[in-house]
């Protein structure tokens, strides 16, 4: 294969394409030559010219015709026109078609040569910006797929079950249920079975079914035609046809109208909709991922759930803990948010003072980990020093008056009696000593390896060499 620039020629007169073509070869361009628009077509579609030159007096057409046939086929094409009909109109006609320029014969051949340089040049311009586009759309993609398939933060025994439970159906065209209070992290899971599911490379499509009142849910969810009703100004393809090759994600299903259950009941059964205002029967290619804060029993006795539709949803139903249920989650999710707010704030990695975990530790989270989220977020945004105070967190947090058992870690049962050697009762309930003893502890298992201790705590690295530092213990 040349690596030279190919400039495509379509002129009727042989004597014009030998010119033309010693010209271009003398600049290290090659030329691929017809005599007439039906040959030419067949040139651009065989040999893929870099750039065209199209004279418009051919002997089987008028040449803007074929000009305008080949911006529909080859829409990239820079189209140069070299013509003797050098008419105001033609020029005009010539460009609103589509052409790059307009030159009329006879022409000095440096001119030519430089409107065929712009072209290649402009032709190279537009490839690689639609090639950053299209890297741009893959980087984000690939960081969307890397944030979700972060190891997620957990030491709670039931979560590291559901992980495990979503890893083994997550392939599977199953429809999964995932249930539990507002904030738990439902999105968080549909992403991870999306993420491990062959429909990986398709799209992932979420629709909040609270988020819209009840006359706009069903053309969201299914689309409509234009004019289907006051307002549809054009035709909106909807979400079941966005999810083709993917995987939907209703959220707060319960909250969908009960009609629309059963019409939606219908696409789960035939997998095939109809678009509001159409006639026209689509297939439907979806793997459905549902949630609801709502317990589904309770649901279907309030009236809000269809009983036919839940058994549809729940092949497999995963009932996501409350935050206060996981409380030994609480520190590793709130060093994972620090982390992640400081790098997209550019502040440098803060730490959390032992009273500011300890108030951490004794709310009771009813927004539970979005909430923890927010807090986090919130005290990096507020913090001016390196540290993270109690005074750095709202008041509803830091003056909580519902404590919550401390954390239990099973991973340092082997160290744990060490914990109170030396400590009265009371002084063992020092949140700050607990925690200067679990370092040393762990050291001490791990004969000074901090990795391992670091592992054996069941902490990062840094986090470690943080918590020695504050307690002076060396680094």
């Amino acid at each position: 294969m040349s690596s030279k620039p190919l400039i495509g020629i379509i002129d009727d007169e042989r004597n014009i394409q030998a010119t033309l073509a010693a010209i271009l070869d003398r600049r290290g361009y090659t030329a691929v030559s017809a005599f007439n628009g039906r040959q030419g077509l067949q040139m651009i579609s065989e040999h893929r010219p870099d750039v065209l030159l199209l004279d418009l007096g051919l002997p089987d057409g008028e040449g803007l015709e074929l000009l305008q046939e080949i911006r529909k086929q080859h829409p990239d094409l820079p189209v140069i026109v070299v013509t003797a009909h050098d008419s105001l109109n033609n020029a005009i006609a010539s460009i609103k078609i589509g052409a790059f320029h307009f030159i009329s014969k006879p022409y000095v051949p440096e001119e030519l040569l430089s409107l065929v340089a712009k072209a290649l040049e402009q032709k190279g311009l537009r490839q690689e910006t639609i090639q950053l586009r299209e890297e741009t759309v893959r980087l984000k993609k690939r960081v969307q797929r890397a944030e979700s398939q972060l190891e997620p933060v957990f030491k709670n025994l039931k979560m590291r079950e559901l992980f495990e439970l979503i890893d083994q159906i997550a392939p599977s065209e199953a429809n999964v249920l995932l249930v539990g209070d507002s904030g738990v992290g439902k999105e968080v899971f549909a992403n991870r079975i999306h993420e491990l599911s062959a429909r990986a490379n398709g799209p992932l499509i979420k629709l909040n079914c609270a988020a819209f009142p009840q006359n706009m849910i069903e053309g969201e969810l299914f689309g409509y035609k234009k004019g289907a009703f006051t307002g549809a100004s054009q035709d909106f393809p909807g979400m079941l046809s966005a999810a083709s090759g993917g995987t939907l994600f209703l959220d707060e299903i319960a909250e969908m109208p009960i009609d629309l259950q059963t019409r939606f009941l219908r696409v789960l059964q035939e997998r095939e909709f109809r678009p509001l205002g159409s006639t026209q029967i689509m297939k439907a290619d979806f793997r459905l991922v549902a949630a609801s804060n709502r317990r589904p029993e309770e649901a279907i006795r309030s009236g809000r759930l269809r009983e036919d539709l839940y058994y549809r949803l729940n092949t497999f139903t995963l009932s996501i803990p409350p935050l206060r249920e996981r409380t030994e989650d609480i520190l590793e999710l709130a060093q994972l948010f620090l982390q992640r707010f400081c790098t997209k704030m550019n502040k440098p990695l803060l730490t959390i003072q032992s009273e500011a975990y300890e108030a951490l530790l004794r709310y009771h989270w009813p927004g539970n980990v979005r909430q923890l989220q927010n807090v986090i977020e919130r005290a990096v945004v507020l913090t001016q020093g390196s540290m993270i105070t109690p005074r750095n967190l709202p008041h509803e947090v830091v003056h909580s008056s519902s404590p919550v058992e401390a954390p239990t870690h099973p991973e340092l049962s082997p160290v744990t009696p060490r914990l109170h050697q030396g400590m009265t009762d009371s002084q063992s309930l020092n949140l700050a000593d607990r925690e200067k003893a679990a370092l040393l502890a762990a050291l001490d298992q791990c004969n000074g390896n901090k990795k391992k201790a670091a592992e054996l705590l069941g902490i990062h690295r840094p986090t470690l060499y943080t918590k020695l530092k504050k307690f002076g213990l060396g680094v």
